[in-house]
């Protein structure tokens, strides 16, 4: 049977850019963020780490140059997310044939909208939980229970406070994501790229509930506004303390507040 891992312990990759390059990056199991300028590999890097998990899930990959250790030893598998910045048209026939709400037009919407199909199932998986805790005479179930409860809460919380300054209010009593804005209604269609970036990113942490697994981000910060950019590790984790970040960045302000040891630049981990 498959085990999975807690996180990514190290990531090699022989044979980066034609050989001329050698990758050893020993991992946090909490951030890690690849620093450098435009050109250096970090994108190199995340893709082709990703690669190779798409392709084969296991931890050797050497048909694909990657090999991953994990932890703890003997895992063999890793849950991961990647969220990509760039907010590009949606032009694949075979994307959109798949799409029933012809609103979506870029590859953020079609983000959302899985996502919205994973909030729903969050949600569900959340009720289960609590019904399993108040069927199982578990004396702290009341507790445990609202701590469940409030996981939702407190995500509309965080949405909230983040785009109060464009008045903007997630809609509490929906099961889908819905916002008001002068008392209009509002699709996360109809947001702007930096907010629906940034809501893709909170989503994707938020419906793990609280699993181990690796979020890849390659420049998360594009499109943000600058206080955002400084929050945004902290809110990930927030989320799902349990989450190993792994990202790329060559923007100063998405390591500020207080994550400065979790950054790691191209050059230092390039052996050869």
């Amino acid at each position: 049977m498959a085990q999975f891992a807690d996180y990514i312990q190290k990531i090699e990759i022989d044979a980066l850019w034609n050989g001329r390059r050698h990758i050893v990056w020993e991992l946090r199991p909490d951030v890690n963020i690849l620093s450098g300028v435009n050109g250096m590999g970090k994108s190199t890097i995340l893709n082709r780490v990703l690669r190779s998990l798409l392709n084969t899930g296991r931890e050797e990959m050497t048909d694909l140059g990657v090999t991953l250790t994990l932890s703890p030893d003997g895992a063999d598998m890793v849950r991961f997310d990647a969220v990509r910045s760039f907010d590009r048209p949606v032009l694949s026939s075979t994307i959109m044939d798949r799409i029933v709400d012809t609103k979506l037009n870029s590859e953020l919407d079609f983000q959302l909208y899985q996502l919205q199909r994973r909030y729903l199932d969050f949600q569900v998986n959340a009720s289960n939980r609590i019904v399993e805790l108040f069927t199982s005479g578990d004396p702290d179930a009341q507790c445990k229970a609202s701590a469940i409860a409030s996981e939702k809460s407190h995500f509309q919380d965080l949405v909230d406070e983040l785009f109060s300054e464009t008045g903007k209010t997630i809609d509490r009593q929906s099961n889908e994501i819905f916002f008001y804005q002068q008392g209009d209604r509002l699709s996360p269609y109809k947001l702007s790229s930096g907010e629906k970036q940034m809501l893709v990113i909170m989503l994707t942490a938020l419906v793990e509930n609280k699993e181990h697994y690796v979020l890849f981000m390659d420049e998360p910060e594009i499109s943000l506004h600058i206080d955002w950019q400084k929050k945004l590790v902290s809110i990930i984790h927030d989320l799902n303390p349990n989450a190993q970040i792994i990202l790329t960045t060559h923007s100063p302000a998405v390591i500020m507040d207080g994550w400065m040891d979790c950054v790691t630049d191209v050059e230092d981990i390039i052996v050869n």
